[in-house]
């Protein structure tokens, strides 16, 4: 499969079908508003406004559609999916270019305003699905066929494997996975699979396997009996690996409502999501990001001066306090505090500050509780390294102790570190790594949640504490 041809395919399509949209649109408006005779050689292609409208409008849809995260995941998709995101997307994009295009038209009446919003959403919407559904139909015909598919990897060579193996290559048509071969759990018997496919090695090797044979699936069929043993670790190794893995559901996952049924072809699976956020909820939590701390930033300037002050007086030492820590995909950052200890604090080797603890000055005190420490980390945020809402980052010398004895750490590191969190809010700091690792369940749940109105909620909890200076 060339994704990139084929992106490039719904890509130009996407383009005709916003210029033809917008052309029948403004031919519209000339007929039914402006009262005038239409008359394609000197109403359309010798109007400069139009030339340049429909440029302009061809080239806002396509990045609202990257926006949106159209072009994500360009195969796995079905057809009334594919409708019903068109009908979102057509439904943001005709209400930007209404008020930034259309407001300030000259009409008879305000009804026109209602008329005209209407017939261009039927319009680009209409024209834009067809295009659509003419390619999305074709690539589902040909994965139904198997003629293109999902190169993909069982986990698992016993009865549950086996079972998994047949409907999927037994089906009459296929939902896209390609089978390469299988890797065995820690079953030594579970070699029943080798009848029908060929056997890659063991469980415990399973990302040299990925890279090797460019796994895009994986599909997880072990024993009951192997369950609570390797299913979290096979989870945890491949975290920061790019595959899409699945699990066979059991009767309490079905009860459960975890199964979700996308195709009528597709095998019933769970799906271990690796995506927190959609494309454009991402962009729009970076983009709230950058505005709340230039905001912050302006407004608490002579704040930070006042501080600075006192940091000067109630001390000696420099005013910022750098710290290397650990952010998204364990890349390493300096956080940027206002220092709230003595020099030298950590001289005898990385100590966690508890209630009492005699490093931090009186004026650390105040700060700590108030959290007014952790406000430079508006500059983290704008520097990309942090958000606004995310996990709290450890030092690496922490972050490798919670790791040995909590793998599912690693799960945290798939999203960018925050000034504020859930576990913050919920938790508070931690003064050992014991505390570290039960806050680590509440941002390990909100991670698996993660939204922009979450983020609001954990803003607005956050500005509570703060006020009410239940900060430590």
């Amino acid at each position: 499969m060339n994704k990139k041809i084929q992106v490039l395919k719904y890509l130009m399509v996407d383009a005709c079908a916003s210029a033809l949209a917008w052309f029948l649109f403004y031919a519209y408006r000339k007929i039914v508003f402006e009262s005038q005779d239409f008359y394609l050689e000197d109403t359309i292609l010798n109007d400069d406004r139009f030339r340049l409208g429909v440029v302009t409008i061809t080239i806002f849809w396509v990045l609202l559609y990257v926006f949106m995260g159209q072009y994500k995941d360009i195969y796995r998709r079905s057809r009334l999916t594919e409708i019903s995101k068109t009908f979102v997307q057509t439904f943001a994009g005709v209400l930007v270019v209404f008020f930034v295009a259309l407001l300030d038209d000259v009409i008879p009446t305000y009804r026109n305003y209602y008329t005209a919003i209407l017939s261009l959403f039927a319009l680009h919407f209409t024209i834009t699905s067809v295009f659509r559904l003419v390619i999305t139909t074709h690539t589902i015909r040909r994965i139904h066929r198997r003629e293109i598919g999902f190169k993909t990897l069982i986990v698992g060579g016993g009865d549950s494997a086996v079972s998994m193996y047949n409907n999927l290559t037994k089906s009459f048509k296929s939902g896209g996975n390609l089978i390469v071969g299988f890797a065995n759990g820690m079953d030594v018997d579970g070699h029943k699979l080798k009848l029908h496919t060929p056997y890659l090695g063991s469980y415990k090797d399973l990302r040299v396997i990925i890279d090797a044979h460019e796994i895009e699936e994986v599909l997880i069929a072990i024993e009951r009996s192997e369950q609570n043993h390797i299913l979290e670790e096979i989870i945890n190794d491949l975290e920061d690996m790019d595959v899409l893995i699945k699990v066979k559901p059991n009767n309490y996952d079905i009860l459960a409502g975890k199964v979700k049924m996308k195709s009528m072809f597709e095998v019933p699976l769970v799906e271990i999501k690796h995506q927190f956020m959609s494309l454009w909820q991402l962009t729009l939590k970076r983009f709230i990001d950058v505005l709340i701390s230039l905001i912050a930033l302006f407004l608490l300037t002579p704040f930070y001066l006042l501080i600075i002050v006192l940091i000067k007086i109630d001390s000696q030492g420099p005013v910022f306090f750098y710290q290397e820590r650990v952010g998204i995909n364990g890349k390493l950052f300096n956080i940027i505090k206002f220092r709230s200890m003595f020099v030298d604090a950590e001289k005898q080797g990385p100590q966690l500050s508890g209630d009492g603890d005699s490093r931090v000055t009186k004026l650390g005190r105040f700060m700590r509780r108030y959290r007014i420490d952790e406000l430079p980390q508006f500059f983290n945020v704008l520097l990309g390294d942090m958000s606004m809402v995310g996990p709290r980052p450890e030092r690496v010398f922490y972050a490798n102790q919670i790791l040995n004895r909590a793998a599912h750490y690693k799960h945290i590191r798939k999203v960018k570190p925050g000034i504020t969190s859930w576990g913050m809010v919920r938790y508070g700091y931690a003064s050992s790594v014991d505390e570290m690792i039960e806050r680590l369940r509440y941002d390990i749940i909100y991670i698996e949640n993660m939204s922009i109105f979450n983020d609001m909620k954990v803003l607005i909890y956050t500005f509570k504490i703060v006020f009410q200076g239940r900060g430590k």
